[in-house]
C-alpha cells in the first residue's frame, strides 16, 4: 500500500471523529461527519442485539441525545490504526478513547470498510464494540497500548 493511501484513509477517519465530538459550547459538524460516508453507508454500533443504522439516521439519533440532555458531551478520538488496502477497498480497525458527558473514559475498536470512488476514499461501512476486560489484547493490533477501566494503570 502507498504510504499516501494509508494516510488518506487514516485522515478520513480522524476528520469523522472529530466531526462528531460536541459539547462546552463546540458543536458536531453532522454535514462534516455524514460526508465522509458512500450513500447507503450503514452503521453497527455496539450494542447488542446488532441494529444498523443508516448514517442520517446515526446522525438524528446523536442529535437527538445532545438535544435531550441524554448526552451533554462526546469526544472520541484514534490512538492507533491498522489499514490494510488492495486497489480500491480497505479495512481499517481504529482503536479509540472515547468520552461521553465528561465521564470517565472508555475505550472502543472500531472496524471500517472504505472503498475510493473518484479517486477519494469513502465509508461503505462502519462498526463497533466496546474494549471489555475479556478483550484480546489491542497492542497485538498495533492500535495503541488501550487498557479497560478495571485494569491497573503503569
Amino acid at each position: 500500500m502507498l504510504e499516501t493511501e494509508r494516510r488518506a484513509i487514516e485522515s478520513l477517519i480522524r476528520s469523522q471523529f472529530a466531526a462528531l465530538a460536541w459539547g462546552g459550547g463546540r458543536e458536531a459538524d453532522w454535514p462534516g461527519f455524514a460526508s465522509g460516508f458512500l450513500a447507503g453507508a450503514t452503521l453497527y454500533p455496539a450494542a447488542r442485539p446488532v441494529r444498523p443504522w443508516t448514517v442520517d439516521g446515526f446522525v438524528r439519533r446523536m442529535q437527538d441525545l445532545a438535544a435531550d440532555g441524554a448526552l451533554s458531551s462526546f469526544s472520541e478520538r484514534p490512538l492507533g490504526m491498522e489499514v490494510l488496502c488492495f486497489g480500491n477497498v480497505a479495512v481499517a480497525l481504529a482503536g479509540c478513547e472515547m468520552r461521553e458527558n465528561s465521564a470517565a473514559t472508555t475505550h472502543d475498536v472500531n472496524a471500517v470498510l472504505l472503498v475510493k470512488s473518484d479517486e477519494d476514499w469513502r465509508i461503505a461501512a462502519q462498526a463497533w464494540d466496546a474494549v471489555r476486560p475479556e478483550s484480546p489484547p489491542l497492542q497485538n493490533w498495533r492500535l495503541g497500548s488501550l487498557r479497560t477501566e478495571n485494569e491497573e494503570r503503569p
